[in-house]
């Protein structure tokens, strides 16, 4: 027996064939060479059509290798803003030593003999970019197929690259064509008519602070909005009570995407449940809470969250592209109107982002993330770090700049609107200019807005119960935190070192079971 001729036929049969020509029963790939062979002569002899052709077609769209060369040698005529016809297409392909692969001046003469006219020079282009597009997925599928039968491929890596090469598909060659003006002013003219019959201002989805409303509108459609602060100043809980605002808004309820690098699930509801309940966030973390909070915690903060249009995703190191997936998956099947992102800093790049600096990484993300606003038609607010620069600042120089965004210019560049968060007492700044005490007073400063003004928003930190709030006077100092008096006020001393729960005065706490008179 010839055990060399049987340990081969052994390791063949073991070994999966990469031969993905052969997976699909022996078909040619999906081409036209006749239409390649057209598009190529009209453009020859049609001063105008390869300004047609170049908006559809790439190299690469071409099956035949000869066709290929000759559209890259128009291009390269092109570029030097040279006509393009027989006798330049075959001066241009001598000059790159190509002439004699492509089949020489008779195959390039050929072409134009075959043309009768350049009048559906488009159709023909946009059926060579279908088939093209079938023969790049019959390849994306066979690279999948291979490493699926791979030991040591990763389930998630394969999904991640499965999804990546799809997009670069749709992202490279299904471009947008452009709009004449008439139908962009007819669109325009309707929306113009829409807000005027409008009973209220906001065009956009509210953020739930009135103040905040009057500047922005609402957070409008494809816009991205950065919501920056140093860490601990309250970015994670603000960005929480503008999700928890967009998804319980009385008249307009829209579905809200938060995707968190940083924190859990379960962390992120607790921070909700004790703004919507109005329990001490603390409290619900030890699960330290008597029969009255619970009650309080059911009535006024699971009933109402247990419908609301929220969806979380904690995912950690998350990419843009398995971004950009899930995005769409939650649009379609969800019709989600606002995507938040905790925080940028912790996104990771993906494909040819993997070898770049963290610089480039950043910010091909945050441009990245203005194409799916676009392209998905909602709002994004993506938060994202300081750099240290605000600290080394002399003291009453705390306040933000859009210079101080961490790790990138382009994120400003990108960005419709930059918001910063700033809190005084974050600085040991525990007075205003009167003396008065400023405790939880927050600052959001908007220091970009493409279409509106630059304005800063004065609202009240009640990190207790990662809530924020407005003044009810000028933007919501009326009282002081727990302690301070103003419209917080002590129910009940629940614990044996004194601690107190506070609730606001003629909150909803106080509605039903909850009022004054109910003792505890």
């Amino acid at each position: 027996m010839d055990l060399t001729n049987l340990n081969t036929g052994i390791k063949n049969r073991r070994k999966p064939s990469l031969d993905f020509g052969n997976m699909v029963f022996g078909k040619v790939p999906p081409q036209s060479k006749e239409l390649e062979e057209a598009v190529l002569g009209a453009i020859m002899l049609e001063k105008s059509a390869f300004d047609t052709v170049i908006e559809i077609l790439k190299t690469e769209c071409f099956y035949v290798e000869a066709n290929q060369r000759i559209f890259k040698a128009m291009q390269s005529l092109a570029q030097k803003s040279l006509p393009i016809d027989l006798l330049t297409v075959v001066e241009e392909l001598k000059l790159k030593n190509e002439l004699d692969i492509v089949g020489g001046p008779y195959y390039v003469s050929k072409l134009t003999n075959a043309v009768v006219s350049s009048a559906n020079i488009e159709a023909h282009s946009r059926i060579i970019l279908q088939k093209f597009i079938q023969r790049e997925l019959i390849r994306i599928s066979g690279e999948i197929i291979g490493d699926a039968y791979e030991d040591s491929t990763d389930v998630f890596d394969l999904l991640d690259d499965a999804e990546s090469k799809l997009f670069q598909i749709t992202n490279n060659h299904l471009r947008k064509n452009f709009d004449d003006i008439n139908t962009v002013l007819v669109k325009t003219i309707q929306r113009i008519e829409d807000m005027r019959n409008r009973d209220e201002d906001i065009t956009g989805v509210p953020s739930g602070f009135p103040s905040l409303d009057k500047v922005t509108y609402g957070w409008q459609q494809t816009d991205l909005i950065i919501l920056a602060a140093r860490p601990a100043v309250g970015k994670t809980a603000f960005a929480l009570n503008l999700a928890r605002s967009a998804a319980l808004h009385p008249t307009k309820p829209t579905g809200v995407a938060f995707f968190s690098l940083e924190m859990s699930a379960g962390q992120l509801v607790q921070r909700i449940l004790s703004a919507e309940s109005e329990i001490w966030l603390e409290k619900i973390s030890r699960g330290k809470l008597e029969e009255h909070e619970m009650k309080q915690l059911y009535k006024k903060g699971i009933e109402r969250l247990s419908n609301a249009p929220i969806f979380i995703d904690d995912t950690a190191a998350l990419n843009i592209f398995e971004l950009r997936a899930k995005c769409r998956r939650l649009k379609n099947k969800h019709n989600v109107g606002l995507i938040l992102i905790d925080y940028l800093q912790l996104m990771s790049g993906a494909g040819e982002n993997r070898n770049a600096n963290r610089e480039q990484e950043i910010s091909r993300i945050s441009r990245d993330l203005k194409g799916l606003a676009k392209e998905l038609q909602v709002p994004i607010i993506a938060l994202s770090q300081l750099s240290r620069e605000v600290e080394k600042r002399k003291e009453g120089n705390k306040m933000p700049q859009l210079s101080d965004l961490r790790e990138s210019g382009a994120i400003e560049q990108d960005a419709d609107m930059v918001m910063f968060l700033y809190r005084p007492e974050y600085y040991d700044i525990t007075a205003n200019e009167f003396g008065e005490s400023n405790k939880g007073e927050t600052h959001v400063r908007i220091a970009k807005h493409r279409n509106g003004s630059l304005e800063t928003v004065k609202l009240r930190a009640l990190l207790h119960i990662q809530k924020f709030v407005e003044d009810e006077a000028d933007n919501g100092f009326a009282g002081e935190l727990p302690g301070g008096g103003g419209n917080w006020k002590p129910v009940k001393t629940d614990d044996d070192n004194g601690a107190k729960l506070y609730i606001q005065k003629g909150s909803k706490m106080n509605d039903g079971e909850f009022d004054d008179e109910t003792p505890f």
